[in-house]
């Protein structure tokens, strides 16, 4: 069935079900063109799975940065968004350092967004690279 057709009783089940094919998409873009390649080319890469899958998402998603109401002229930029739900934050690195680890939960806490994942697709079996962060879920 596709992603858009699929009905959830509530959005803890829809996020669930699109953490499992957000680890597939990874796992299945990482089988395809392996490890050691730029960021750029797995962001590009899962654009296209989630696209065959169906399920919506935005890549180098801005996000500006809002102080006490104000726009403060700085803007970040979210890797991938998906369903506008879940954050993807994509690395290609020979080791994860906490920065990464701060970006995603920056992210998180700026969008008020529950649920985010670093990936690191320069690892030899992707779910050594692949890692869950959660925001008040």
């Amino acid at each position: 069935m596709n992603y858009k057709n699929k009905l959830f009783s509530t959005e803890k089940e829809k996020m669930e079900y699109l953490s499992s094919e957000i680890l597939d998409a990874c796992i299945t873009v990482h089988k395809e063109m392996g490890p050691g390649l730029l960021e750029s080319v797995y962001e590009f890469c899962l654009m296209k799975e989630f696209e065959l899958r169906g399920i919506p998402a935005r890549n180098q998603v801005l996000l500006p940065l809002i102080y006490k109401g104000f726009s403060v002229g700085k803007e970040l930029k979210i890797d991938i968004l998906v369903d506008e739900l879940i954050i993807m934050e994509n690395k290609s690195c020979e080791k994860m350092i906490p920065v990464y680890q701060a970006q995603i939960i920056s992210y998180l806490k700026l969008t008020k967004l529950k649920l985010g994942f670093l990936v690191n697709f320069n690892v030899p079996i992707l779910k050594e690279g692949f890692k869950r962060f959660v925001n008040n879920y």
